[in-house]
């Protein structure tokens, strides 16, 4: 099984065009899985075959994520692994059957996402220190986060290519690969073009990356042109999802007393601005890059809780 699942990774990153940080996810889960069924069995890993991937031994790992307090979101996302994987195996004629079919999904947490009121993120742009480069750049990215929604990789991947100051359009490349053109504000325009005025003192060094990079990921780079970041850390080198995460909780924490406000929220809360203020649900889906509604349907959730706050704070007999 091993064997197989080495060639199913490789089948995604070339034929289904999936990304390497996917690709690592379904490699984790699946590992995780043929660990588990070979330790069961009492055997080897490497002995075991795709014949083990049986409706049992499936049910029996979701038994023990939940004995291990693993999360009903957590094991849903690696039973849609196991499913995709057994998907590939009957496909390519390795096993008859999909025992996967026969395995419920486990019902996730209704969770409402966390976000932050206008006012609150009124205040949180202004955080930064904005006579300082690393300040700048840190308000552009508070901007850009609440001006276009994006997801924290979106944000850290973009390239200075990437970014239409005139147009104000960004050009974001989000799950599976998928590109869109998101829109931003004045606001963000004006902090972008102020961090753009530090970005050559601080990145002086950016554009030779590939020098940065080990010596496996170099032939790939020289096959491609060397992608220059628009947010840098104070060495030069592209920022880290970690570092943005950081900045964000450290903002948020000198500001609110909230909690459980990350990145993420700040696309929470893009989404529930626009919601509140009339925007098309349709047209929301499009600027997050969510594949299915039903993903963006979930700020309703949110809108309707506010609603009936609104309705007993305010109704005579609430």
């Amino acid at each position: 099984m091993k064997e197989q699942l080495g060639q199913f990774l490789e089948h995604l990153l070339l034929n289904e065009n999936a990304s390497v940080h996917t690709v690592r996810a379904y490699e984790s889960d699946l590992t995780q899985l043929i660990a588990f069924t070979a330790r069961e069995a009492g055997r080897k890993r490497y002995d075991l075959t795709p014949d083990d991937l049986t409706q049992v031994t499936i049910r029996a790992f979701l038994g023990d994520l939940q004995k291990r307090g693993i999360s009903k979101a957590s094991a849903a996302r690696k039973l849609a692994a196991i499913r995709t994987f057994a998907r590939y195996l009957r496909r390519e004629g390795v096993i008859e059957d999909d025992p996967s079919t026969l395995v419920g999904t486990p019902k996730r947490e209704q969770r409402l996402p966390a976000h932050l009121g206008e006012a609150e993120m009124a205040r949180l742009l202004e955080m930064p220190d904005a006579s300082e480069p690393l300040g700048r750049r840190d308000r552009a990215i508070l901007e850009l986060f609440y001006a276009s929604g994006l997801r924290l990789s979106e944000l850290v991947g973009l390239d200075i290519e990437d970014v239409n100051l005139a147009g104000r359009i960004v050009r974001v490349l989000g799950k599976g690969r998928k590109e869109r053109l998101v829109p931003f504000n004045r606001s963000t325009e004006a902090a972008l073009r102020a961090w753009l005025k530090d970005w050559e003192a601080i990145g002086s060094g950016a554009q030779d990356e590939a020098k940065k990079l080990s010596p496996l990921a170099r032939p790939v780079v020289k096959r491609r042109k060397v992608r220059v970041p628009v947010f840098l850390n104070y060495a030069g080198g592209r920022l880290s999802t970690r570092s943005v995460d950081r900045l964000v909780r450290k903002y948020v924490s000198a500001c609110s007393t909230r909690f459980g406000i990350s990145p993420h929220a700040l696309r929470h809360s893009f989404a529930t601005h626009l919601l509140q203020r009339g925007a098309d649900l349709r047209a929301i889906q499009e600027l997050l890059g969510h594949s299915r509604l039903s993903t963006t349907q979930r700020y309703t959730h949110v809108n309707a809780t506010q609603m009936i706050d609104a309705y007993r704070k305010a109704h005579p007999k609430a």
